[in-house]
C-alpha cells in the first residue's frame, strides 16, 4: 500500500498542486509573482552564489530530463553503448551536481549567517523551501557519488526512468522504482514534494520570461528645449 502511496498516488496528487496552485496564485497574487530578491541588502556573496546555483540547476535538470525521458533503446540505436552513456552521465552529473552544491551553501551563508537585513526578511515559506531543496540535492549527490562514483552503480535506466514515462502513460508500476536503490525512491518522493509546493514559493519567478522585450519597440530619447528661461532637459 505505501508503495502505491508514494509512487502512485503521491505523484498525481502533487502535480495536480502544481498546476492547480500557479492559476490560483497568479490569479490571487501577481504582485508576489516574483523572486524576491534581496540584491539590494547584499550584493558580494550573491554574485557568486546565483549564478552557480542556477547554472548548476539548469545541468542537472537536463541531465535528468535526459536520463528519465530518452529510453536506453534510442542510445544504444545512436551507437552509445550503456558503458560510455553511464560514464558520461555520471562525470557530468557529479559536475553539475558539486557547481549546484557550491552555490546553494554560498546562498544559504548568505541569508542565514551573513546579514541579518536578509534573515529577516525571510519568510517561513522560504525555509520551507531551502529545506525541501537541501535534502534533495544532498539525495541526489548520494546517489550520484557514492553509488556511481565509488560505489558498485546502479543503471536505473531500466528501471527508475521507465516508471517516470509510465506516470504519462497513466499506468505506474511502483515495483519499479521499489526494486531500485532506496535512495532514489527517496530523490522520486521529495521532487514530487517540490512540486507542491512550487507555485507558493519564489520558484514561480523560473515562468516569468521576458518574451514581450523582444517585441517592445525601442525607447527614444531625445533632447528638447525647456520653457523659456530654463536650461534644456533630456526627455
Amino acid at each position: 500500500m505505501w508503495d502505491t502511496l508514494l509512487f502512485v498516488v503521491l505523484p498525481y496528487v502533487c502535480l495536480a498542486i502544481f498546476v492547480v496552485g500557479h492559476v490560483w496564485r497568479y490569479r490571487n497574487d501577481q504582485f508576489g509573482w516574483t523572486t524576491r530578491t534581496s540584491q539590494v541588502l547584499e550584493k558580494r556573496w550573491l554574485a557568486w552564489g546565483s549564478p552557480l546555483f542556477h547554472f548548476g540547476a539548469l545541468f542537472a535538470i537536463l541531465g535528468h530530463a535526459a536520463g528519465l525521458l530518452i529510453p536506453t533503446s534510442w542510445t544504444r540505436a545512436l551507437g552509445i553503448s550503456d558503458h560510455t552513456y553511464h560514464v558520461v552521465a555520471v562525470a557530468a552529473g557529479t559536475v553539475a551536481g558539486v557547481v549546484l552544491c557550491a552555490g546553494l551553501a554560498i546562498l544559504l551563508l548568505r541569508r542565514f549567517y551573513v546579514s541579518d537585513r536578509i534573515r529577516v526578511v525571510t519568510t517561513p515559506m522560504d525555509r520551507v523551501l531551502y529545506l525541501l531543496l537541501t535534502v534533495e540535492i544532498a539525495v541526489g549527490m548520494w546517489q550520484t557519488v557514492a553509488i556511481n562514483v565509488f560505489g558498485s552503480g546502479y543503471e536505473y535506466r531500466g528501471t527508475v526512468s521507465v516508471w517516470f514515462r509510465q506516470l504519462f502513460m497513466l499506468q505506474p508500476d511502483p515495483s519499479l522504482i521499489t526494486s531500485a536503490p532506496a535512495v532514489y525512491g527517496w530523490h522520486a518522493v521529495l521532487a514530487c514534494l517540490l512540486l507542491a509546493i512550487w507555485p507558493f514559493t519564489r520558484l514561480v519567478h523560473v515562468w516569468s520570461v521576458p518574451v514581450a522585450y523582444l517585441a517592445r519597440p525601442y525607447v527614444v530619447y531625445r533632447q528638447r528645449s525647456a520653457a523659456p528661461g530654463r536650461g534644456k532637459v533630456r526627455a
